[in-house]
């Protein structure tokens, strides 16, 4: 575990030691309009997608005139804020350090289930050149394990792309229920994609125990949304 909380913000210390970047998970409590309450990014443009659930990857190489369709942004441009929206899902930013290449991608177990992040990581690699032993990867508060109960449509569904099973257990009480491990899930995909485990960085929060964040299981509607950014200077 390795986090920092400052106001309504939950940041990864290692990355908060690159000086060019900028990033964070929010708490319920932090909104679009935050973002220019701080006078160190005002100049930043905030960058959101169309999250469908999916494996597009976008790769931004110009500001985009109209909102994008997909689940992960990639750019090595400044001055945007890419900004993934969750609540229980999992948010993972990556950053190339040496090349000034960043990632923000959205993990729910339908993207997962296709490899969302690990299409992300091989976009890096290949549009970017950045080399994945290299990279750096903060993975944002989530529902963990012990809390996120899934159905058989779910288990059947990673069965089906021939995923690893080893991430669900049957519930200790429930009959066709599994415990899903969604984080331990992306952190073996990040690995198979060639991340080193040891530069992967997790907040620990799970989304459903902790009241200040965001949960759709807990709170359904009344849930709002955990704003996760990544940036560069």
């Amino acid at each position: 575990m390795e986090r920092a909380r400052r106001e309504d913000i939950i940041t990864i210390p290692r990355l908060e030691r690159i000086p060019f970047l900028v990033h964070g998970f929010g708490t319920k409590d932090w909104k679009d309009k935050d973002f220019k309450q701080r006078p160190e990014w005002k100049r930043f443009r905030l960058l959101f997608l169309n999250q469908v659930h999916s494996d597009i990857i976008r790769f931004i190489d110009s500001i985009p005139e109209k909102e994008l369709r997909g689940d992960a942004m990639v750019t090595g441009l400044p001055s945007l804020l890419l900004l993934i929206k969750t609540a229980d899902c999992l948010p993972v930013l990556v950053v190339d350090e040496p090349r000034r290449v960043i990632a923000a991608v959205h993990c729910g177990w339908r993207g997962t289930s296709k490899g969302v992040v690990k299409r992300a990581i091989q976009g890096m690699e290949e549009h970017y050149g950045c080399q994945p032993p290299g990279l750096l990867v903060g993975l944002g508060p989530c529902i963990e394990g012990e809390c996120y109960e899934v159905g058989k449509d779910v288990f059947q569904a990673y069965k089906r792309e021939r995923l690893k099973i080893e991430f669900f257990r049957k519930h200790p009480s429930k009959k066709g229920k599994y415990l899903f491990d969604l984080k331990g899930e992306n952190i073996s995909q990040l690995v198979s994609a060639g991340v080193e485990e040891k530069n992967i960085y997790s907040a620990d929060c799970c989304t459903y125990c902790d009241n200040s964040l965001p949960s759709f299981r807990r709170d359904k509607e009344r849930a709002g949304r955990m704003l996760s950014f990544i940036g560069m200077k």
